[in-house]
């Protein structure tokens, strides 16, 4: 068992991308925090663990808000008695606007999720890794974040953000036993499509092509098992970068 007695949170863990690594980790022995919104949907996540003799618990949170962050972490720590593993995977999707059709509260929506509470629940984890000395955060960025045609506005510099402060937190705290890497999905077969509203036509339009040449689908096991490479010992060189998993398809750019 690569996890054998680790601890780790895993955030946008009822479904998708979340849910896979979440089983994936208790599988390979780690106590999981399964943390979403959703909370039926964790408690769902939960059974499927207890049941399999894995060791889980269900957490609400929504990442946009500090006090559900603590709690999330604070619940790990009280159930579990400490925190090794932070996984950052909770985050919405845009609805394909260009810079020219973006609106302050979709902007902010979206920087709220899928940044700030990514940095959020990395800095409430870091004194517990800080103690330690040892601790590993893997965030899920996308492929968003390294091209310009896979989403809107929003969305892609929300995740390009996230690959900064990756690798920032990688290079900052790799003398304290502490590592910071992120996953780059992309497409992906997970429900977060349904965050999306009032579609942007030109948005959607100029980024067909690209979405065209996509070689095919991921599963979501499949990120799941990139997840467990960077949080276990095989990975104990890799620090402060990120992880393409897409099938090939940004190979053609």
């Amino acid at each position: 068992m690569k996890l054998k007695d680790k601890v780790a949170v895993v955030t946008g863990a009822a479904s998708g991308m979340g849910k896979a690594i979440a089983k994936l980790y208790a599988d390979e022995g780690a106590k999981v925090i399964v943390a979403d919104l959703n909370l039926e949907g964790a408690e769902a996540v939960v059974k499927e663990i207890t049941e399999n003799n894995g060791l889980a618990k269900a957490v609400q949170v929504n990442v946009a808000k500090q006090e559900d962050i603590d709690n999330m972490i604070d619940t790990a720590v009280n159930e579990f008695g400490t925190l090794d593993i932070l996984v950052n995977n909770a985050g919405i999707m845009d609805g394909f606007e260009p810079v020219g059709e973006v609106l302050d509260e979709r902007w902010d929506l979206i920087f709220d999720v899928n940044t700030k509470g990514v940095m959020r629940a990395m800095r409430k984890a870091l004194p517990i890794f800080l103690e330690k000395e040892s601790g590993v955060i893997v965030n899920t960025a996308s492929t968003g974040g390294l091209n310009g045609a896979h989403a809107g506005a929003a969305y892609g510099a929300s995740k390009h953000a996230v690959i900064g402060i990756t690798k920032n937190t990688g290079y900052m705290y790799a003398q304290k036993g502490i590592r910071c890497n992120a996953i780059a999905p992309g497409g992906v077969a997970t429900n977060i499509a349904s965050s999306m509203k009032n579609v942007s036509e030109l948005g959607m339009e100029r980024t067909k092509a690209v979405q065209g040449v996509m070689p095919r689908v991921g599963e979501p096991e499949e990120i799941a098992q990139v997840a467990l490479f960077l949080a276990s010992d095989d990975a104990s060189f890799v620090n402060g970068t990120v992880f393409t998993a897409d099938g090939g398809w940004t190979a053609a750019f």
